[in-house]
């Protein structure tokens, strides 16, 4: 009996007929393996310079003061849980988590309840001055918010002597501050997700006989659920986390978190493990948040974009 070929007793046609196979499976259209791996490389860096510094955060708030201060330890050698206890006694951080609360939800609301019915209005109606008004809209965000801040100041101590209402150091000042740059924004994109919803929706609405706001809320509301789910996201999180007029309009009674936080650092000591067990603190709320209606979010900016 003949003894099998060289080629037979390696398995090379048997590998080649796998490597035709598997060129085979893959889509005429798929990327190429080098772009692939450039990929997953560029993706698994980025990671690591994400996670390290949140890693970092995480470490520092479970070890003591005297621990912190001296050279950063990757891992921890002495683990507690007693800076995230501190926290409310060092600074009255509940109260400023409150002022946060109630601006940020203000803001929010307001800020959704008119960028509702404005960009209805302009995605449903031709009117005089539509086009100037959705060009001053965008032009809103042209300008850096720091332009603003002298003027608000002036405009809200003028008031304040004129009509004795306290605009400076007052929670509605700081609402209506924010609506300024929260407002803008949120009627424009809430235009190109209207513009998107068939408006056979309101004809048929009419045809029931809902009048034009009944058709809002209970035909085009619920149809545009993501949109105004990602307009009430980016209007909470500009709120939350804003530090330059929060420092200028607010008093010690009206502070908000972003500017709390400076209380951890006084002349004699910096207590950075309270720091960082009250930066995760904060920032609970709104990944939190940003986590339960992702989905929403994405959807809203996409169409949004689209239009």
């Amino acid at each position: 009996m003949s003894s099998a070929s060289p080629a037979v007793a390696k398995g090379g046609p048997v590998r080649a007929e796998g490597a035709r196979r598997t060129a085979a499976r893959r889509s005429p259209t798929a990327p190429p393996r080098s772009f692939l791996w450039s990929r997953r490389i560029f993706l698994t860096v980025l990671s690591v310079f994400v996670l390290v510094p949140i890693y970092a955060m995480v470490s520092s708030s479970l070890k003591p003061l005297g621990d912190v201060s001296h050279k950063f330890r990757w891992l921890p050698s002495n683990l507690t849980f007693r800076p995230y206890i501190d926290i409310w006694k060092t600074v009255p951080l509940a109260k400023y988590f409150v002022n946060s609360l109630i601006v940020a939800g203000a803001a929010t609301v307001c800020s959704v309840a008119v960028a509702v019915f404005a960009a209805y209005a302009v995605s449903r109606y031709r009117f005089r001055g539509k086009r100037a008004f959705t060009v001053a809209v965008l032009s809103t965000q042209m300008f850096p918010g720091i332009l603003f801040l002298l003027p608000l100041f002036l405009i809200y101590v003028n008031i304040g002597n004129a009509t004795g209402i306290a605009l400076f150091g007052s929670r509605g000042g700081l609402i209506l501050t924010y609506l300024t740059f929260s407002l803008p924004f949120s009627i424009w994109m809430l235009i190109g997700y209207f513009d998107s919803v068939p408006r056979a929706l309101d004809e048929a609405a009419l045809v029931d006989g809902c009048g034009p706001i009944k058709a809002l809320i209970r035909v085009i509301i619920p149809a545009a659920v993501p949109g105004i789910v990602a307009v009430a996201i980016y209007a909470f999180m500009t709120a939350w986390g804003e530090v330059l007029f929060a420092s200028v309009l607010t008093n010690d009674t009206t502070r908000t978190l972003a500017i709390g936080l400076q209380d951890y650092s006084t002349q004699n000591d910096v207590y950075w493990n309270q720091i960082m067990a009250a930066s995760l603190v904060v920032s609970v709320p709104v990944v939190a948040g940003f986590l339960l209606l992702q989905r929403y979010l994405v959807a809203g900016f996409t169409a949004g974009a689209v239009k």
